[in-house]
């Protein structure tokens, strides 16, 4: 079997560490470093600021180029 992906996130690096040295020992593991994007999803943060957020922007461009609407001007919704 082969697994492709896997995102481990964590504020613990001695865990970090035994969790992936866990992980090499029941399966082939290849460390990639720190991650900037995954299955889609970019992946940003600011370490001083203790911030990790995630956007889809790259996602949400590619469906509104896929239905001609890149172009399109955003408006708020009310309910």
């Amino acid at each position: 079997m082969y697994v492709d992906d896997i995102l481990l996130a964590i504020n613990d690096l001695g865990l970090l560490h035994e969790t992936k040295k866990f992980l090499s020992c029941k399966f082939e593991v290849k460390d990639m470093g720190e991650v900037s994007y995954v299955i889609g999803i970019e992946i940003f943060r600011n370490r001083l600021q203790g911030l990790l957020g995630l956007s889809q922007k790259a996602y949400i461009n590619k469906v509104l180029e896929r239905f001609r609407m890149e172009r399109c001007s955003t408006s708020p919704i009310l309910i």
